[in-house]
């Protein structure tokens, strides 16, 4: 189970109490899920009692044994607490549970991983100034909106330059529209979008435009093209190109992620793959992948794509750890096993999640560098 589909359960035990009238209070539209802090019970915590308290005229406490009881029984779930004055904490089955989930996931949606309907409701304006790092900044957050099902459009200030084109920024109007909008105004860039593009090209230009937070002035100097680890977008892209060279390497040995035996369907063979050989080295990446969706969710809702560029930073920094401490290929005389395709697995999602985070930030992840 992952975090998404943690917060539609509870969303749905929401609904089938007040259906039930075991509770009177408005439906939320959504229901936020967080990963629990370090102390705390369980594995995700909610607040979803402590919202509905006052508009059920009940104790919170109250709320959440209501909710409790209804959120336990459901697959995937192992545990529900009611933690402090009426958070619910919740232990998920065992992570290899979990871990067949995401990784079924990340393999049936592709680069549209994370991508959902969380916003369908939702039109926005986004309207800013002729300013490069303005323009990007709104299209990224376009792109993100889009991808959790909202609806509108981007207006500037004034003609759109030129060169935006060359750095994937269209504008569908420009003048002052009508009301309302949503604002977006970085810190400038101090440079112009030919500048930026003959000093760093589209992709490296968006990373660096995208990478700091709204408030936060850019880096915009030549680091952003070093061809090393030290450059976190090299890292990003360098992680998913070994990521495919890992499956063009199995399948040169004649093995892939999904190959088992004994010809099982394509849901069992991403069982097997999660389930084989599980190696502790794995679980931050994996927590990682199943995060994937709620950073994205909370990029779209924050304006903010700099969360999307720090969490592809996050994954690239997993993926070489578990690459390096449990190769997904054999070596020398060893052969293919069950752990080998787990572990391919495991790096074929994290190339998926990283190209996928690319492609909303409008930068190209090549599969050869």
């Amino acid at each position: 189970m992952t975090p998404a589909d943690l917060s539609r359960t509870v969303l749905h035990a929401v609904r089938r109490a007040v259906d039930e009238d075991a509770l009177r209070a408005p439906v939320p539209a959504r229901v936020r899920v967080e990963r629990t802090r370090p102390g705390g019970s369980g594995d995700y915590a909610c607040a979803v009692a402590l919202q509905l308290a006052g508009p059920a005229a009940l104790p919170a406490l109250e709320v959440a044994r209501i909710l409790r009881e209804r959120v336990a029984a459901e697959p995937g779930v192992g545990r529900v607490e009611i933690t402090g004055p009426g958070f619910l904490s919740f232990t998920l089955d065992a992570p290899a549970e979990s871990d067949r989930a995401v990784l079924a996931a990340v393999r049936e949606q592709g680069l549209a991983y994370g991508h959902g309907g969380a916003l369908g409701d939702e039109i926005h304006q986004l309207h800013h100034a002729r300013e490069v790092r303005a323009a990007v900044t709104a299209q990224a957050v376009f792109r993100l909106l889009v991808a959790q099902g909202a609806r509108g459009r981007t207006t500037c200030e004034q003609a759109p330059d030129p060169d935006w084109a060359r750095l994937g920024v269209t504008v569908d109007a420009y003048g002052t529209p009508p009301t309302p909008l949503t604002e977006i105004r970085p810190v400038p860039a101090g440079a112009t979008a030919g500048e930026l593009l003959e000093r760093l090209g589209p992709d490296a230009a968006r990373w660096g435009l995208l990478r700091a937070a709204g408030h936060d002035r850019v880096a915009l100097g030549p680091e952003l093209l070093v061809q090393g680890r030290a450059n976190p977008l090299f890292r990003v892209r360098y992680a998913h190109a070994r990521a495919r060279a890992l499956t063009r390497g199995a399948t040169a040995l004649g093995f892939t992620a999904e190959a088992a035996p004994y010809g099982e369907s394509p849901a069992a063979q991403a069982e097997n793959a999660a389930t084989a050989a599980y190696d502790p080295a794995a679980r931050p990446l994996l927590d990682l992948l199943a995060d994937h969706p709620g950073v994205l969710l909370a990029g779209a809702r924050h304006r903010a794509p700099d969360r999307v560029a720090r969490q592809l930073e996050a994954v690239a920094h997993a993926f070489f750890d578990f690459h390096d401490s449990c190769p997904p290929l054999p070596a020398g005389d060893e052969k293919p096993s069950a752990a080998h395709r787990a572990r391919l697995a495991i790096a074929e999602a994290a190339g998926t999640v990283l190209a996928g985070g690319l492609s909303l930030l409008g930068i190209r992840a090549p599969e050869h560098l």
